[in-house]
């Protein structure tokens, strides 16, 4: 399957820019917050167990599509003719996704979460964001619940006072799926999120364990000092991996320079 084919039928659309929802004229850095920005959505990390594989496929065609929009060359033959060449370095090369989404963009705090929360939530975007959610789902709130970045549960009745309003203006349309949802459907949700809490509580309970485990190893207190050791020695760890993947990368994509002063493939975009 092509990539074109494949936006198409993970997302709904052969255009790579609105795979990014972006516009044709999106500079680099627009084009980087759109790749993040869609990549939150459909990383297989973020996703439940049963979707994990068809989220992987999204993932992977998703790099596709931000390696060519950030490739001159690639860029210039997509926005000419409308098509992709697919023998094309950056995106024909078995390329571990994954390493490069890690090296485009840093790990996501829970700090870093809170943060955006209370730059995004009650702003245009997030009302954009739940009015595109709910007309892609035809008023169906579980769908629009997962599709909406930073919802929690418990901000359900602050999601359906946002749609009725629109609703009641004429803004948006009156969905049955919305305007005649039953309340076994509601508590049905109810009960899946009250599950999904108690396995989100369990997990984080192993993950302290292992934390715990890890300072130990290391000989650490749980104290300000030792926390910050540890955060240190993950950086550096970090840091070398990082090294070690984009020399490997250059060593096995990057083509010599064909013309002066260029250079193909996953260095360019790497150092970004």
């Amino acid at each position: 399957m092509g990539v074109l084919e494949a936006c198409e039928n993970y997302f709904g659309t052969s255009d790579l820019y609105k795979v990014l929802g972006v516009t044709k004229v999106a500079s680099e850095e627009e084009l980087r917050k759109g790749y993040y920005k869609v990549s939150l959505k459909v990383h297989p990390d973020r996703v439940a167990q049963e979707e994990v594989a068809v989220a992987t496929q999204k993932f992977q065609v998703l790099g596709k599509v931000y390696a060519i929009l950030t490739d001159k060359e690639q860029k210039a033959v997509y926005d000419e003719q409308g098509i992709v060449d697919e023998e094309s370095s950056c995106i024909s090369c078995d390329r571990d996704w994954y390493d490069y989404w890690r090296l485009l963009f840093k790990k996501v705090t829970a700090d870093d979460i809170k943060n955006f929360e209370k730059t995004y939530k009650g702003t245009e975007e997030e009302l954009g964001d739940i009015k595109k959610a709910y007309l892609k789902a035809k008023g169906d709130m579980d769908q629009i619940m997962m599709s909406v970045m930073c919802l929690q549960d418990e901000e359900e009745p602050r999601v359906r006072d946002i749609i009725q309003e629109a609703i009641d203006s004429g803004d948006l349309p009156a969905f049955d799926a919305f305007v005649n949802e039953s309340e076994q459907k509601r508590e049905a949700r109810k009960r899946k999120a009250e599950k999904e809490a108690r396995e989100a509580e369990k997990q984080a309970k192993k993950e302290a364990k292992k934390a715990a485990k890890e300072m130990k190893k290391h000989g650490l207190d749980d104290d300000d000092d030792s926390l910050k050791a540890l955060i240190q020695k993950r950086q550096e760890d970090r840091a070398k991996t990082a090294d070690s993947f984009l020399a490997a990368m250059e060593a096995k994509y990057c083509k010599p320079p064909t013309k002066a002063g260029k250079k193909a493939g996953v260095s360019k975009k790497g150092k970004k």
